[in-house]
């Protein structure tokens, strides 16, 4: 009786155990290789966060004044339309080629290979968007601190971006104008991050403890982390079921 009930007790392999992350690893190296490949993809949404940063001052005012009153929220929307303007690509060329049929098909949880998708897109995206945010915000007169908070709301808000955008992209997968379908979705889901956000910055300019403001951002990322890859792997699995 004891051999019966050993031999039923499943026994993981170190093998098994390290598998998911093996796999997720997978997932987000070929997605950077991928990226790679097509580099216009890539471009795209920097060279709209520049441009549309670039272009705001001349479009409304460039007394500074204005520009160091108005620049954070200048770079924060245009962080995030730039964002939204590459989440169509987020799980599109692995629908077409059928790679997101076999994603779906792995053992491993589809939830973390999502995630693994997500990191991706956010290093891909949101990490170039924080490293250009330092010159930009100097070009909108920006001071020294507030261009330093800018960049930490920036870090902790774009993977939020990323991670909500997942769920958009993945609802709206196969259908067409999926392009306006996803901005309707998803924007309403950004205005908090967008409001934290430059708030944290406006803040920082007036001298203001921001900690609160930094935890409240903080507390969106862990539950973006915690809930977002569950809700985009279930609205993968319809939109798959559905095509």
């Amino acid at each position: 009786m004891t051999m019966v009930s050993e031999a039923r007790l499943p026994v993981r392999t170190p093998e098994e155990s390290v598998s998911v992350l093996s796999a997720m690893k997978a997932v987000f190296s070929r997605d950077l290789k991928t990226a790679f490949r097509q580099p216009q993809d890539l471009l795209n949404p920097l060279l709209f966060f520049v441009m549309v940063v670039t272009l705001f001052p001349l479009g409304v005012s460039p007394e500074v004044s204005f520009l160091r009153e108005a620049g954070s929220g200048i770079l924060w929307v245009a962080a995030l339309l730039s964002v939204l303007l590459s989440l169509d690509h987020l799980f599109r060329h692995d629908f077409d080629d059928g790679t997101l049929e076999q994603l779906v098909l792995q053992p491993q949880p589809l939830f973390l290979l999502v995630l693994a998708k997500s990191l991706a897109h956010w290093v891909l995206t949101g990490l170039p968007l924080v490293m250009l945010a330092p010159v930009l915000g100097v070009m909108v007169h920006l001071e020294g601190n507030s261009v330093a908070i800018l960049c930490l709301t920036l870090l902790i808000g774009t993977p939020v971006l990323s991670l909500i955008g997942s769920i958009g992209a993945a609802l709206t997968l196969g259908l067409r104008s999926a392009g306006v379908l996803l901005s309707l979705l998803i924007i309403p889901l950004y205005i908090p991050v967008l409001i934290f956000g430059t708030g944290t910055v406006m803040a920082a300019s007036e001298s203001a403890p921001v900690g609160g403001q930094l935890a409240l951002m903080g507390a969106f990322l862990v539950l973006a982390l915690t809930l977002a890859p569950f809700a985009s792997a279930a609205a993968l699995r319809i939109s798959l079921s559905n095509s």
